[in-house]
């Protein structure tokens, strides 16, 4: 799973990637065209209780890749331009965080000239929407080709999506925006298509301005957010300085400040509900471990995310939910309450489900 970060130049999207990766970039490598990317680890107190219950050999975490999507370069307006390889990096990404600037300095100037919330985050809109109106033209005019000359029945499936993607974004909306079905995402996700991507906006704010978020947030809601699109403040500087000190001492420096979670525990989780996906885990003496999935998969395409041939020779799996094993205190005791079960392959895997896998 790969989360980009995109923003204007000096919104503070760097900044962010460094809070929440805990890593330290030298400011001269921040205006070079390389991405920085880390994979980090997600936090998840139901694992830290099964670790220490089980008292495994290790502990292995779920994990999210994340980038700091760079490539976009001022024009000779003055204004930002969006690159084509900007815009190429950001097409492999799952998910988007774009950071939005409304910290205001004497200091270091917003490239537009002012803050402006609406303006910044349209900017964008607009050129993704532009990206993908290009690609579905293109792909729009070939596929009716083809299909005068092959009558091709999946090309045939392919006209109507294709067509209402294109007067979606003929009306200048995002995809994300209106609903897809499971058989139009798989036909478009071979597009990598810009504005149907997941987006969690991120208004970046300072410390003057921490009893203020929920205006802007009232104001996103009203104006801006839409289908698979989220929105959290956070307040950058304050973040990074808390990311560098000891556990203790960063949440007191919270405190003071009255932050009642950080943007890495909160991007996280919005992050999480955006993809539609949650944890299942499995335990045992040698490991615990946190597992992602889709929402809706089955016992036996979770057991294939484990290993390859749990999916092929898949038997049954023995379940029982997180809090359901918290409360009996042990795996004979959740039998006895009968949590403990045995599911067949259609079983739908809950947020939480412990598992072992019985198979051939």
């Amino acid at each position: 799973m790969q989360i980009g970060i995109v923003g204007l130049p000096l919104s503070g999207k760097s900044t962010l990637f460094q809070t929440i990766t805990k890593t330290h970039l030298d400011p001269a490598s921040l205006v070079k065209v390389e991405s920085h990317q880390a994979v980090i680890k997600v936090a998840d107190e139901r694992l830290d209780k099964l670790t220490e219950i089980f008292n495994p050999k290790k502990k292995v975490s779920a994990t999210i890749e994340v980038i700091d999507v760079v490539g976009l370069q001022k024009g000779d307006s003055g204004t930002t331009q969006f690159t084509s390889n900007f815009l190429s990096k950001v097409k492999t990404n799952d998910a988007l965080i774009h950071v939005v600037r409304l910290f205001k300095s004497d200091v270091v100037a917003h490239p537009d000239g002012s803050i402006n919330m609406i303006r910044d985050i349209e900017s964008f809109e607009t050129e993704f929407i532009l990206s993908d109106m290009s690609v579905v033209e293109k792909r729009l005019d070939n596929v009716k080709k083809q299909i005068l000359k092959t009558q091709d029945e999946n090309l045939k499936r392919e006209l109507p999506v294709l067509e209402k993607c294109n007067g979606i974004l003929q009306d200048e909306k995002s995809l994300r925006t209106i609903h897809l079905s499971e058989d139009e995402i798989k036909i478009l996700k071979t597009y990598q298509l810009l504005s149907i991507k997941p987006m969690l906006i991120a208004l970046n704010m300072d410390e003057t301005q921490v009893g203020s978020s929920e205006k802007y947030l009232d104001e996103l809601v009203k104006s801006k957010l839409s289908q698979n699109t989220k929105a959290l403040a956070f307040f950058g500087k304050i973040e990074k300085e808390m990311s560098e000190l000891p556990e203790g001492e960063a949440e007191i420096f919270m405190n003071e400040y009255g932050i009642k979670e950080s943007a890495l525990n909160n991007i996280i989780r919005q992050a999480y509900d955006l993809l539609g996906v949650h944890s299942f885990f499995t335990v045992g003496e040698d490991e615990c471990r946190a597992w992602t999935i889709k929402k809706g998969m089955n016992a036996q395409e979770a057991a294939g995310e484990i290993h390859s041939d749990f999916f092929k020779k898949f038997i049954r799996s023995e379940v029982v939910g997180y809090a359901d094993f918290i409360e009996c205190g042990s795996f004979v005791k959740a039998k006895e309450a009968g949590k403990w079960r045995l599911e067949g392959k259609e079983y739908i895997v809950k947020d939480g489900d412990i598992i072992s896998v019985r198979h051939g």
